[in-house]
């Protein structure tokens, strides 16, 4: 299940992040989303979704959040 199929409010552990891209690993390493860590979807909207890690919220496009595997 990717970020795109989660609900609303509910906590989630990311399982892995499904990308080759070295960057985008590098990038959501850097917000703390990574194999083991709590992701919660707080809305989706039509380009993606918002979602709150740690203690920050991020805006994540539809490519970026099917790439998050929970």
């Amino acid at each position: 299940m990717n970020l795109l199929e989660a609900e609303e409010g509910k906590e989630y552990i990311v399982k892995g992040i499904l990308t080759d891209d070295e960057e985008l690993n590098a990038f959501l390493f850097s917000l703390g989303c990574y194999s083991g860590e709590p992701i919660t979807v707080i809305s989706h909207l039509k380009g993606g979704c918002v979602v709150s890690i740690k203690d920050g919220r991020y805006n994540m496009d539809t490519d970026l959040a099917k790439a998050i595997s929970i």
